[in-house]
This record gives C-alpha cells, sequence and structure tokens, in this order.
C-alpha cells in the first residue's frame, strides 16, 4: 500500500486516478509521494519513506531538488500540461495592453453617469493593432512555441530566441519564425519581448536595465515566467524613463506595485479549470508509474528511463550517483549473488544516474540494499 500526501488542492480528475493500492494521508512525513502545486517545501524535513514528489505544474523552484537528489526523491513536474492557459493570459495581456483596455475599463468605473462623456473622451485610450507588430519570445519550450504560432495567426511578425532549443519544439515551432543567436541582435526590432524561461542561475536577473536598454524605444515586456528574470528596480526606471511603455507580469513584486505602466497579475496563469485537471492526471500518472513499474519521465533531477513491462520476476531500481565504473559494481555484486540479468537500462542526467535491471529470480530488497550498500549508491528499490 503506498501512501500519497497533497500539500495544495490537486483536482479530483487526477487523484480519482488512484486505485486501491493508494491510500491518502493527512502527514507528509508518512508518505511514499507528494503531490504538490504551489507549497513552499524548501524547508520541509522528508520521511524516510519519501520517494517521489510531483508538481503540478512546470517551475520547481518551491521545491528543494538538490536536497531530493541527495535523498533518493526522484521530483517531477508536468510540463505543457499547462501550456495553453498560460499561451492565452499571454495574448489576453498583449491585446489588453496594446488597446489600453484596462485603464479604459476603470475610467469608466469611475463614472457617476455615462452621459456624453463616454463617446466625447474615449479617444485617451485609443490605441494599436497587433496585426503586424514583432514580438520576440524568449525561450521555446512548450509554453513558448505555442505563443509564437498563436502570435504568427494573429498576423504579428514573430522571432525567437532560444539556445537550448529541443528538437520536437524546433520541429512544432512555425517555420516563418526567425530565430537569433543572441538577445542584443533581435530586442531592438521587436514592439512586444516575452519571456518564456525557467528561473536558473543563469537566467536570475537576466532582464536588467543594460538588456532593457537594448530593446526598442516604448516596447512592452512581458514576463510569464517568474519574477526573479527581471530585475524589478530597473524595470521600474525604464518605465519611469519612458524605454518600456508597459510591463505586464503574471508574478508581482513589492518594488513595482502601484508603477505606471506596470500591468500585474495575481499568478493567474495556470489558473484554469482544464489546465489544473490536466497538471493532475499528468502527475498522478508518472507518480503511479515511478511507484509501481519504476518508469521515470519528467523527471527535473532524475534521467527520463521508460523500461516496458517487467521482463523477469523482479525489477531491482537503483538511484546511484553518475559517477565512473558505478554501473561495472552493480553488476559485479549481482553476479557475486548469482543473480542473471534479464534485462538492463542505464541512463544519466548530470550528477545521477538510474539503472534498472530486471533479474529471473525473486529478490528481498533488504538482501539487495545490503548488497548495494556501497559509495556512490542513493537509493535501492525491488519491485
Amino acid at each position: 500500500m503506498y501512501k500519497i500526501a497533497s500539500l495544495n488542492k490537486i483536482s479530483p480528475r487526477g487523484t480519482n486516478l488512484f486505485t486501491d493500492s493508494y491510500v491518502k494521508t493527512e502527514k507528509p512525513e508518512e508518505a511514499n509521494a507528494i503531490l504538490v502545486r504551489s507549497h513552499d517545501m524548501r524547508a520541509m524535513d522528508f520521511g524516510e519513506g519519501l520517494i517521489a514528489i510531483a508538481r503540478a505544474g512546470a517551475g520547481t523552484n518551491n521545491i528543494p531538488v538538490k536536497k531530493c537528489s541527495e535523498q533518493g526523491i526522484v521530483v517531477f513536474n508536468t510540463p505543457g500540461a499547462n501550456a495553453n492557459a498560460v499561451k492565452e493570459l499571454v495574448l489576453a495581456a498583449m491585446l489588453m495592453s496594446s488597446r489600453n483596455v484596462i485603464d479604459a475599463v476603470e475610467w469608466v468605473s469611475s463614472l457617476h453617469s455615462t452621459g456624453d462623456n463616454v463617446e466625447k473622451y474615449k479617444s485617451r485610450f485609443a490605441g494599436e493593432e497587433i496585426r503586424g507588430k514583432t514580438l520576440a519570445v524568449i525561450g521555446l519550450g512548450y509554453i513558448g512555441v505555442m505563443v509564437a504560432n498563436a502570435a504568427k495567426d494573429l498576423g504579428m511578425t514573430v522571432v525567437g530566441y532560444d539556445p537550448y532549443i529541443s528538437v520536437q519544439n524546433a520541429h512544432d515551432l512555425s517555420p516563418s519564425v526567425r530565430l537569433y543567436e543572441s538577445l542584443p541582435t533581435l530586442l531592438p526590432h521587436c514592439d512586444f519581448v516575452t519571456i518564456h524561461v525557467p528561473a536558473s542561475d543563469k537566467t536570475n536577473g537576466m532582464f536588467d536595465y543594460e538588456v532593457i536598454s537594448a530593446m526598442k524605444n516604448k516596447a512592452t515586456l512581458l514576463n510569464f515566467s517568474r519574477d526573479s528574470l527581471i530585475v524589478s528596480a530597473d524595470v521600474k526606471r525604464a518605465l519611469a524613463e519612458k524605454k518600456l511603455k508597459r510591463y505586464i507580469s503574471d508574478f508581482p513584486t513589492d518594488e513595482l506595485l502601484g508603477t505606471d505602466g506596470a500591468i500585474l497579475i495575481p499568478h493567474l496563469g495556470a489558473s484554469t479549470k482544464e489546465s489544473e485537471e490536466n497538471c493532475a492526471v499528468m502527475a498522478v500518472r508518472q507518480v503511479m508509474n515511478y511507484l509501481e513499474h519504476g518508469i521515470i519521465e519528467n523527471s527535473v533531477n532524475f534521467p527520463d528511463t521508460t523500461p516496458g513491462p517487467k521482463s523477469a520476476v523482479s525489477r531491482i531500481c537503483v538511484l546511484n550517483r553518475n559517477i565512473p565504473s558505478m554501473l561495472g559494481k552493480i553488476t559485479g555484486v549481482l553476479a557475486e549473488m548469482n543473480v542473471n540479468i534479464s534485462k538492463l537500462i542505464n541512463k544519466s542526467k548530470g550528477d545521477n544516474a538510474y539503472t534498472i535491471i530486471d533479474v529471473d529470480n525473486e529478490q528481498s530488497e533488504a538482501d539487495i540494499r545490503k548488497a548495494f550498500s556501497f559509495e556512490g549508491i542513493i537509493s535501492v528499490r525491488v519491485l
């Protein structure tokens, strides 16, 4: 019986997939797997039985991934499951900004009577159409590609920048989107710039005053990824100097609250019924596949490994450090135990690796753990 804890409300569309082999627990320290959305887990202590955390969303900055790797906890996310919801909000934000919809609605709401005022003063809110304007998409993952393709369908000229674009995303991207090799060559030509990159040591603060200064005068900057990707003080300065026409973000910061030209949205990107259901279903399926079959899909700290059905009596799942000779040590130990290997898969990701071994005879998890208690082994399970 596997114990599952949820730190946030998770759509029943996903949790209803759990079979009778699973039981819900209100105590995360007892759980074998945890489902989470926005709850901050960085200061949490994890129980010894915890082997999986699934984030029903793309970002994992609320999860201590390094600590999880050290403790043999596989961290999953759900890339693409909320992509359409975010795409729609980005397009809505761009349209509302270009047509001054928010300012206009707030003005009408302030009136005591419409009278002749609406027709008389509506010209102050005259905007521009996005058709024919140039949009730069920074980061061409699931969301970035969807935004780029949708903007093309709306008649925009779209350019992109992503030095790490995947083969699949490059295939899905409209062929009319021109890719640039550097930000400085792209930014001066764009009326709108939208950021869709993950937060990391390399990307945090990437849009500082120097980068913003390279943008076209009175361009609009959209950030629907993470607040840490921009330097708030520099964005505020660029708005005050009219270098930026607008800054629109789904991640408000204290420094930008009340700033003229800043449109701040309370993190609504993935807040749709459809998105929450998609993320929940994807997260639950990933957890079940890992717990029951050892399959890893969409992990941020261990390699994706899809071994297929178990081809023998027992399946040994080994999380280990990605260091030389580890695979030889693992198979050597099994040889000394006179264990015949039916199928073996070994993959690595950064500092971590994952080895799945199907063997022809039944194995005791206690015996395998004892035999594999050498340096470089993180955790071992027998299915």
